[in-house]
Parts: structure tokens; C-alpha cells; sequence
């Protein structure tokens, strides 16, 4: 086996095309597949199941999946360690809090390891930064969650071994037009929203999983679009509008939003990392730190 061909298969896994993997990795489809071909005749064995829609690995290529990463890592961890290159964090974030909260942990990881390179990818999509933790792609993703478990804000949770730390609480407000029947009045209970219309992001949104998680069926959701727009809507007094804080103080300090008087619990930042081999074990030590770092 040859780390050139581990690579691209890990690629062909990742993108599951071989046309989507050589624009990855900068290459010629007929390169790419030719290198999985000689890995699998080194092998004597099958890696992938060819359909009309892509490339499915076989048991074999589970098998090797997990392999391959590791393989890759310690030969990495060897050229850093040889070359005295600095090490990479390959750190993705959802694109809602990649320019508020990832800047602060990028100065902590930084602090912990001077000379570290920090690289930010940021996705709508918190399935596709999990699917990224696990193949190895990116060391660690940040998300928005909730409760002790990973996933317990209600969204799902791939298998195949994450663990995570949370970095910081994320406050939430409930927000209204300041003319709004409730504005001013003090303890609101969730029962007193019932009928009220929430504006909503679309599915998989985190803070729509917290107004579910909160707010239950007393409401009647209202899709609107991202956080900018909801925020908007809210202050037209089109609907109420469940938003992190940050997203809305300078609205709230302007007037043209009120935050309602209802006890809202905190999402958390929470670091996801894929459970440690032991060429992880360096990687998981810096992201223990860099929330060590926080309560300081």
C-alpha cells in the first residue's frame, strides 16, 4: 500500500464520486481510479461496490476506512515531527457561529500551542462536519447543542465514535417588537406563548430545535429564513423570534426589538472530535485545553 492511494481512497469515501474526489485532491478521474484499482489488486480485494451514482465501499473498505486514517495520521505526525513544520487544526464550525465564536477559540488553540496554524471551514450543514470529523478531514467541529449528550438539542448524531467538550455557554433571547402584548410584563411561562407565532429557520437550525425544545406546539412556526432575516421579520412585528443573544443585543440597546421575560436555558458551544486513536492523543490534549483555558 502506498499513502498516494490511501489518500485518495480516503478521498473517494469522503466525496463518494471519483469525479468529485479528483477535484478534491487536484487530480485526473482516471488517475484517481487507477490508484484505487492498484490498492485493491495489493490487496486482493474489493473496496468499493461501483452503481450508476457513486462509489460505495464494501466491507473490506469499512474495514480499511479506519486504517487508512491512522496510517495517514502517524505519517503526518512524522513529517511534523521530522520537518519541524508547525501543526495544523483543521477546525470546522457552523456557519452561524463561525464569525463570532471561532476567532476566540482559534486565539486560545494559538495561546496553548504557539505557532499553530488553524484552518476554518465552515458549513451549513451540521451533518456534513460530523461526516468530516469521522473520515478525518477535519480535526474537530464546532456545533450548538444542548444537555449532557451529544445530539440532545434533537438533531442526529452519526455513529461510529465523536466525543465532545463544550467551550462556552451561548445565552439565548426571545425577542419581540417592542409594541408586542407581552413587552414589559414580567415571568412569562411557556403556556402564556400559546398561539403566539414563532419565526423559524429552516429544519436543522439550531435555535429552531431550541424553541421546539422549549416552546413545543403552544406556537405556530413560521419559516423565514437565516438569523438576519428572522430578526427583521420579528422587529416588523410579524412574529416572535427565538435568536442567540449576540444576534440581537444591538437591536435590543436600539429599541427596535424588547427581549420577552421568559427563562430561557443557555446552547452550548461544544467542540466535537472523533473518538481518540492513539495519534490523537496530542490533538485531544490541545482541545481539553483550549477549554481549560476558558474557566482560567
Amino acid at each position: 500500500m502506498e499513502l498516494r492511494q490511501l489518500r485518495t481512497f480516503e478521498a473517494v469515501l469522503r466525496h463518494g464520486t471519483v469525479t468529485d474526489a479528483a477535484v478534491a485532491l487536484g487530480l485526473a478521474p482516471s488517475s484517481v481510479s487507477e490508484q484505487v484499482r492498484a490498492l485493491e489488486r495489493s490487496l486482493g480485494v474489493a473496496l468499493f461496490v461501483r452503481e450508476p451514482g457513486g462509489m460505495r465501499p464494501t466491507a473490506a473498505g469499512e474495514r480499511l476506512r479506519g486504517w487508512a486514517r491512522r496510517l495517514l495520521s502517524d505519517a503526518d505526525a512524522a513529517r511534523r515531527d521530522v520537518t519541524a513544520v508547525p501543526t495544523v487544526v483543521r477546525l470546522g464550525a457552523l456557519e452561524t457561529i463561525a464569525a463570532t465564536h471561532v476567532p476566540g477559540v482559534a486565539a486560545r488553540l494559538a495561546s496553548e500551542r504557539p505557532g499553530l496554524d488553524v484552518v476554518l471551514t465552515s458549513d451549513v450543514s451540521r451533518a456534513r462536519l460530523f461526516a468530516a470529523v469521522l473520515d478525518g478531514s477535519l480535526d474537530a467541529a464546532l456545533v450548538l447543542d444542548s444537555g449532557a449528550e451529544l445530539g440532545a438539542l434533537g438533531y442526529p448524531v452519526p455513529p461510529g465514535g465523536l466525543e465532545h467538550v463544550d467551550v462556552e455557554p451561548v445565552r439565548l433571547a426571545l425577542v419581540a417588537p417592542p409594541g408586542h402584548r407581552y413587552a414589559g410584563r414580567p415571568t412569562l411561562r411557556p403556556v402564556d406563548l400559546r398561539g403566539e407565532r414563532l419565526l423559524v429557520n429552516l429544519p436543522g437550525c439550531s435555535f429552531r430545535y431550541a424553541g421546539e425544545l422549549l416552546l413545543g406546539d403552544l406556537v405556530e412556526r413560521v419559516e423565514a429564513g437565516g438569523v438576519p432575516v428572522v430578526r427583521a421579520w420579528a422587529a416588523q412585528g410579524l412574529g416572535l423570534a427565538l435568536l442567540p443573544e449576540f444576534a440581537v443585543s444591538d437591536d435590543v440597546a436600539a429599541g427596535s426589538l424588547v427581549r420577552l421575560d421568559l427563562e430561557v436555558p443557555d446552547l452550548a458551544l461544544r467542540l466535537v472530535f472523533r473518538r481518540g486513536s492513539d495519534a490523537d492523543a496530542d490533538l485531544r490534549a490541545l482541545l481539553y485545553a483550549v477549554v481549560a483555558s476558558r474557566t482560567r
